[in-house]
């Protein structure tokens, strides 16, 4: 796996020292320092969709009908603290404050953009520090689990809205008929790994896992037993997943502003719907190249061919994919060092001690 890693990642580096030697790296740089403190914008605007994203897990990982939220300006209370691991406990469940969901995305889009995994290690260690936190190995695995499959079905909605507002503003073409093709790719993907979980994928993954932990004597690993039941029971919470999918769904769609924003600052205006295509695309270009770290080269790929649609030109999506790429290291360097405090300071409490606090 890490050879596989290894040799993707020089691909797309190399695919990106090719492209900056194609189409100017003084260029591209110039239009970059165009920005100037809208970079700073950029930066800070991405904290609404951090916070989206948080409340869109926090809410398909509680699967607990009756308790209620507990208010988001205690989260870092000493009191909320003190409840968050214990959290409200009815039905077995705990529910712990937006502002802990808050961390832990930074760090899942930490370490996944910023760290050589296929994008996906920030999700198991955001599920291990919330178990720590509370909620349990196997809670907190199934609502990641949801939370997952619920961020990429909403990501496939927005590609599909963005590529059908694309055949509206253009001509039909191979570039626009390639990323169509796509686009019903992505869609078959999210509607099989969201089939697969009502089929028994997981409960085949959890006796897998456990038969290979009582193999290897690991005793840890009996956390997760009962999983699949969890990713069922959450789904079926009320209208949890149809939320999450909503406020998912609008933090996308707030992608699209970060991009005019960026195209503004550059002195490349476009209307806010080229934006939104171009979003939707670039993003699904990155989703497609998680095998590669950061999908670098696989993401400015995509801003470049989507961006000539429009008759954007090369070194200006290059300098929108850059730009975004700061944004990532302005979040992400200081989410890998909240990473290692959280390692730290979210210790794993005494199991016993929360069942017996719950009524």
């Amino acid at each position: 796996m890490k050879r596989i890693t290894l040799v993707a990642g020089l691909l797309g580096l190399g695919l990106a020292v090719w492209m900056f030697a194609q189409y100017g790296v003084h260029s591209i740089l110039s239009l970059i320092a165009a920005c100037g403190w809208g970079v700073l914008v950029v930066i800070a605007f991405h904290g609404i969709q951090v916070c989206l994203s948080a409340q869109a897990w926090r809410i398909i990982s509680s699967g607990d009908p009756g308790s209620p939220h507990p208010p988001a300006q205690d989260v870092f209370s000493a009191d909320t603290r003190s409840r968050s691991h214990g959290a409200t406990c009815a039905g077995g469940h705990s529910r712990l404050p937006l502002g802990d969901y808050v961390l832990l995305r930074c760090v899942r889009e930490g370490i996944n953009n910023l760290l050589p995994v296929a994008q996906v290690g920030g999700e198991v260690v955001s599920s291990r520090l919330l178990a720590r936190r509370g909620l349990g190995l196997r809670q907190a695995a199934a609502g990641t689990i949801c939370d997952l499959t619920i961020e990429l079905i909403s990501q496939i909605v927005f590609t599909l809205a963005g590529v059908g507002l694309l055949l509206f503003l253009v001509k039909r073409s191979t570039a626009t008929d390639r990323l169509m093709e796509s686009a019903v790719v992505l869609l078959a993907i999210g509607v099989t790994m969201f089939a697969s979980q009502w089929l028994g994928a997981v409960a085949i993954m959890e006796k897998l896992l456990l038969r290979i932990a009582a193999h290897l004597g690991w005793s840890g690993a009996a956390g997760i037993r009962g999983i699949h039941a969890a990713v069922l029971s959450l789904y079926k919470t009320r209208h949890n997943a149809l939320t999450g999918l909503a406020i998912q769904l609008l933090a996308w769609a707030l992608g699209s502003v970060e991009v005019y924003l960026i195209l503004h600052f550059m002195g490349h205006d476009r209307s806010i719907a080229v934006s939104f295509v171009i979003e939707g695309v670039g993003e699904a270009a990155k989703s497609a190249g998680f095998a590669v770290p950061g999908a670098l080269g696989v993401s400015e790929g995509g801003y470049v061919v989507v961006g000539s649609l429009f008759g954007i030109a090369p070194e200006a999506a290059m300098a929108l994919s850059l730009v975004k790429r700061l944004r990532e290291l302005a979040w992400g360097l200081p989410s890998l060092a909240l990473w290692q405090w959280l390692e730290h300071a979210w210790v794993t409490h005494n199991p016993g001690q929360e069942r017996s606090s719950c009524p």
